[in-house]
């Protein structure tokens, strides 16, 4: 069996642009100044670079490549190394970090870094369908992390943090398609939840949590809520085992692995690239049919529009 790896777009520059076009400009190659479908022509002087294309409208008649109003606009990485590098990230479980990129594919640390990061932007997913259409199960827990540098800080220091000390992230998890969706919040109160929540969940649908406080306002927004008590060392309910939050508790086992054996440390401004990047893999998971080969290609899918640069101070570290 030959190496993923093997494949000829991640060796050559020629492949991987006609790889990349043909999964970005599937419907016909599109203009990324005007618009204009399958109206280009490409270049083929001996100084034009290569893969770039003039547009033959009037209006516009300017130059591009595929990489133009993508997250690989402006980056002097060549191509197959950025499909290397999406590759990688999108078959590692609990992620890889700069520092393996940076020896794996030969970039230096500030390269893999941001590369690592503009990887993670194409995989922020835009879904606004809600979860649980039709009646179906949402799970929905919260998790800490790290201390959080907005959080007030106590009147005696302590070395370890409490929760509300910490990054918190709230993560809800569809049972009947097997999507999580994540979101850092700055507090765990109701009235700051209801929001992400009922923007986020059907009104049909049935909500599973744990038995915090905060939810018992909370599932009345929607047809149904169960609980499992937790602190009473109950995980299922007995008399209906439909009843646990053991999906999104599992979701989180590996999140934490992989923040505190992988990247260890995450600045909060960060903190929801990571979080899209778990969400993926976690929707895009093996035993949801999605090998490792079509997650990349999914992850390639969401490059367009999201362009990110490293001067943006919600990006630079």
């Amino acid at each position: 069996m030959a190496s993923i790896l093997s494949a000829k777009h991640f060796h050559d520059e020629r492949a991987a642009y006609a790889f990349v076009e043909a999964r970005v400009w599937a419907n016909g190659r599109v203009c990324p100044h005007c618009g204009v479908v399958d109206n280009s022509t490409p270049l083929k002087g001996k100084s034009t670079r290569l893969g770039v294309y003039k547009c033959k409208e009037k209006a516009c008649r300017k130059p591009f490549t595929v990489k133009v109003g993508t997250v690989f606009e402006a980056s002097n990485v060549k191509l197959h190394i950025w499909l290397q590098a999406m590759h990688l990230l999108c078959s590692s479980k609990k992620g890889i970090s700069s520092n393996q990129l940076h020896r794996t594919l030969g970039v230096t640390l500030k390269t893999a870094w941001f590369m690592g990061h503009r990887i993670r932007e194409a995989m922020r997913g835009g879904e606004l369908a809600p979860f649980g259409a039709g009646g179906t199960h949402v799970e929905v827990d919260e998790t800490f992390l790290l201390r959080d540098p907005d959080a007030p800080k106590p009147r005696k220091p302590t070395r370890k943090p409490n929760w509300n000390q910490k990054m918190k992230v709230l993560t809800l998890v569809d049972r009947a398609s097997g999507r999580a969706r994540s979101f850092v919040v700055d507090s765990l109160k109701a009235e700051d939840l209801a929001p992400i929540l009922s923007a986020n969940i059907a009104r049909e649908a049935r909500l599973l949590t744990d038995e915090a406080p905060r939810y018992i306002g909370l599932g009345r927004m929607f047809a149904d809520h169960q609980t499992v008590n937790h602190g009473e060392e109950e995980y299922v309910r007995r008399a209906d085992p439909v009843v646990h939050t053991n999906t999104v508790e599992n979701y989180y086992s590996v999140f934490k692995r992989g923040m505190r054996g992988t990247y260890q440390h995450c600045a909060k401004r960060h903190l929801h690239r990571y979080m899209a990047e778990f969400d993926f893999r976690y929707s895009e998971r093996v035993a949801l049919g999605v090998n490792d080969t079509m997650r990349a290609e999914r992850a390639l899918s969401g490059i367009v529009g999201k362009r990110l640069k490293y001067r943006d101070s919600s990006v630079a570290p």
